[in-house]
């Protein structure tokens, strides 16, 4: 399926975020657990460059945990600091404050070689869309110090937030990059909630996931709605929307309820912790952009 997934907005706020980063000392990036590789900005890389920053693979709670620990591994390698968290969790301020001290040491001694002192160490919150960065911020200041919700685009221009006097935190809006060449990793991206409702169709994208399942986690549809997962995506839609009596009026099947109901399921773990992204693979299975360009 086709995913058209980046909002004219973003383009403002990518400028506004180059602009103020020039201001911060850290960057904290958040990724979805379940894709770590693929939720991380690739523009970040640049725009950063000699920024410390900490990496919070957040959702972890959704994720298969021995996989996890492999990426975290393999990410600390590269020499990130990498804490995997649920952001509701509060104690995820403990583990990242222990980071940001230590990334932020050699900015504090520097300060003060400078005479500079009591200024507030700044840090920018960045991230794709709906990856919990204003969660992750409400935990850390423990209070509702940032909007947040369950869809993406919420936060649509950056607001700073003081967490002490020695701290403050820069909340920014989630940011996707123009293109993007896997269809693979787009879809994935699609799947976990990054992209906006309105621009996806949803009964499509539930397919996919059928699909997805079906190939990587076998028997997951069958444990959570008692049915044969076997067959056309059509088919066990048809069988969800069954077992759980959606209905229209007239007794017909509601096939966009029973896609509804099987992407909310998937996005809030009710299936089972999944990670879609396998630490090592060269790409996603299937990827098209290596098949064009052995075609050509």
């Amino acid at each position: 399926m086709d995913i058209q997934w980046y909002p004219g907005h973003m383009t403002k706020a990518l400028r506004k975020m180059q602009e103020s980063i020039r201001l911060v000392d850290l960057i904290i990036e958040l990724a979805d657990a379940r894709l770590p590789k693929s939720s991380r900005n690739p523009q970040l890389d640049q725009i950063g460059q000699g920024k410390s920053r900490i990496l919070i693979l957040n959702k972890a709670d959704l994720a298969d945990e021995a996989e996890t620990k492999k990426w975290v591994d393999a990410l600390q390698k590269e020499g990130l600091h990498v804490v995997c968290a649920d952001a509701r969790n509060t104690k995820v301020k403990e583990r990242v404050r222990s980071l940001m001290e230590g990334a932020l040491k050699e900015r504090e001694e520097k300060n003060k070689r400078k005479g500079i002192l009591n200024r507030p160490l700044r840090s920018m919150v960045v991230g794709i869309p709906n990856v919990g960065k204003s969660t992750f911020i409400n935990a850390y200041a423990g209070r509702s110090a940032a909007k947040t919700g369950n869809t993406p685009g919420v936060t649509r221009g950056e607001q700073w937030i003081s967490l002490s006097k020695s701290l403050e935190l820069l909340d920014t809006p989630g940011l996707l990059w123009p293109k993007l060449e896997d269809k693979r990793e787009a879809l994935y991206l699609a799947l976990v909630g990054t992209i906006r409702r309105e621009v996806v169709d949803n009964r499509e994208l539930s397919k996919e996931l059928v699909l997805f399942l079906q190939e990587r986690f076998a028997g997951r549809l069958g444990e959570r709605y008692g049915i044969e997962e076997a067959g056309t995506p059509e088919e066990v839609l048809e069988r969800i929307a069954e077992k759980k009596g959606c209905l229209l009026k007239g007794g017909a099947l509601d096939m966009e309820r029973s896609a509804g109901m099987l992407m909310e399921d998937f996005r809030k773990g009710a299936l089972g912790r999944m990670t879609l992204e396998l630490c090592g693979e060269k790409g996603p299975a299937g990827s098209e952009k290596e098949e064009h360009e052995e075609d050509g």
